[in-house]
């Protein structure tokens, strides 16, 4: 997007740079994450930032909307609904496609999620950019200017909300399996948080306690909240000593509620140029003649599961739960990357935290994702290069 750095970066990569790239990241805590980490980041040009804002902004004032609890109700009544949910959410993340419409660039709304996401993963990643590519500091990751101290300060704030460390943890499913691995690694390092898998929490009346490295019960007072539903529910073999739906006193960093309200929930809800046509499957009038051009997609699903790309008319009728399908418009990305021997699609995630008692939600930062194939994600294209995980960078 940003010609002049391009040039640069594809002027100075190697395949040996590239590998002491990752190499550099390995070295943290002798792990190599398991997703795909790509070659490049992704340069954002002024114009795109300004579109990428302004469809952030659209999303977040539905949100803020004094109704959007009423519209979004109905979400909760079909999956789990958690006590002593807050006035807010404390993290928003918006996935917007690159696309093209009358000749012009145009980010595209893919999804939207009222959960964390690559927080503190992120932000090292543009560290170890920089350690390879110095040029890269003319640059940054952050929505607006400010140091990696004050990115760390807004996060330990979200996430922690001024408890002492020990009382508060990273809740995961085995979070030693995750591909997540890497970003609870940096949670532990430059928060101090602790990661406990959810079979290892410990019920004592309406608290929560962990036992730490010495054998310590301590008591949990703020939960980061990693946790998919989706996954849980699948997980038949796990034996926990607390449900999730219990009155408990405790804090959520990420309360699991905003997960279903700020979901694919609130797509049809969205208008715009920035938006795709979505329509729940449970108020289609009748299916288009056109499915090819639609992809059939549940609510609650987590990194492209359950997704039906080429949809046919018999996949929509054999769908018993409509109220939690949407039928959404295809949108057509436009490789727009310049790799050594093509272009390459593009998506990026805007991430948002919230503080308590803030007005309004911080855009702060972002990921990528870049791609050669139909579906976006770090688990997809693994066997082609310069895709999957990587950071925007915007011009300061």
């Amino acid at each position: 997007m940003i010609s002049k750095y391009r040039e640069l970066f594809n002027s100075q990569f190697t395949l040996e740079k590239y590998q002491n790239f990752k190499d550099d990241i390995a070295s943290d805590f002798d792990y190599a994450p398991t997703f795909r980490i790509a070659e490049t980041p992704f340069f954002i040009s002024k114009e795109l930032k300004s579109q990428l804002i302004e469809g952030c902004n659209e999303v977040i004032a539905l949100i803020q909307s004094i109704r959007f609890k009423e519209l979004t109700n109905k979400s909760l009544e079909l999956n789990k609904k958690v006590p002593n949910e807050d006035n807010h959410t404390n993290f928003i993340a918006i996935d917007f496609g690159i696309c093209e419409e009358d000749g012009k660039l145009i980010p595209k709304l893919i999804e939207v999620q009222g959960f964390p996401s690559l927080f503190n993963y992120q932000n090292n990643l543009f560290i170890k950019f920089k350690n390879h590519y110095p040029f890269l500091s003319t640059l940054s990751p952050f929505v607006n200017p400010m140091s990696n101290e004050d990115y760390l300060a807004n996060l330990d704030l979200v996430i922690c909300n001024n408890h002492p460390k020990e009382n508060v943890i990273l809740l995961e499913i085995e979070p030693e399996k995750q591909n997540t691995k890497i970003d609870f690694y940096y949670c532990k390092r430059d928060l101090g948080v602790q990661t406990i898998c959810v079979t290892e929490i410990i019920k004592k009346g309406k608290q929560l306690f962990y036992t730490n490295e010495v054998g310590e019960e301590i008591l949990i007072k703020r939960i980061y909240n990693r946790v998919i539903f989706d996954e849980l529910n699948l997980r038949t073999d796990l034996k926990l000593n607390f449900s999730f739906t219990d009155e408990l006193d405790v804090e959520w960093a990420g309360h699991p509620n905003w997960f279903f309200r700020i979901s694919k929930f609130i797509l049809p809800l969205l208008k715009g140029k920035y938006f795709i046509d979505t329509v729940l499957l449970s108020d289609l009038n009748e299916i288009p003649e056109d499915l090819e051009n639609y992809v059939l997609k549940p609510l609650f699903s987590f990194s492209g599961s359950g997704v039906v790309f080429h949809v046919k008319k018999e996949d929509i009728e054999a769908v018993t739960d409509k109220e939690l399908y949407i039928l959404q418009k295809k949108v057509n990305y436009t490789p727009i990357l310049q790799a050594p021997d093509d272009k390459i699609k593009v998506e990026i995630r805007m991430l948002c935290t919230w503080k308590n008692g803030d007005t309004n939600p911080t855009l702060l930062c972002n990921l990528a994702r870049l791609s050669r194939g139909e579906m976006i994600g770090v688990k997809y294209n693994q066997d082609k290069d310069w895709v999957g995980g990587t950071i925007g960078l915007f011009e300061n």
